[in-house]
């Protein structure tokens, strides 16, 4: 089960596709976060949101708010997938321990060995304020953020 609204975020850190650490605490105070699991790279239904986030980036990467997209790939492939695809935000790698940040936020799929479409706004104090869970073949509407965003 995933974590509530109004929960703490719990904090993690993860390699990016250029082999940077990431940490959430990080941006705690300066940054709200768009933070995005999703299954697998190379899948359609994962490529499509995330080029679609591509497309909308300055709704989701500015001054206020930093967009972080993890996956249980590893990060050589996230690296080959980011520049197949033109983007430019991070993509973090959930590969090892495998899916310890997607457990940590109750999306990880035992069964599947990845996480499902899990979405979480965590404000710049690194509370929860927002999230949406969706199955593994489900895309999520990217309205549905910004209207997220705007209420912080």
């Amino acid at each position: 089960m995933a974590i509530e609204v109004g929960t703490k975020a719990p904090d993690f850190e993860l390699k990016n596709q250029h082999g940077e650490t990431v940490r959430l605490s990080d941006f705690r105070g300066h940054k709200n976060v768009v933070l995005l699991f999703y299954p697998f790279a190379f899948t359609g239904v994962c490529t499509g949101e995330l080029c679609a986030l591509r497309d909308e980036l300055p709704q989701f990467a500015n001054d206020d708010v930093e967009l972080l997209a993890v996956s249980s790939d590893s990060p050589f492939s996230l690296r080959v997938f980011a520049e197949q695809e033109g983007l430019e935000y991070p993509l973090l790698s959930d590969f090892w321990p495998h899916g310890e940040a997607g457990r940590a936020y109750g999306v990880f799929d035992e069964e599947k060995g990845c996480s499902v479409r899990g979405t979480f706004i965590i404000d710049k104090e690194g509370v929860v304020r927002w999230t949406i869970v969706n199955g593994l073949p489900d895309a999520r509407d990217l309205n549905e953020y910004t209207k997220a965003l705007a209420a912080l």
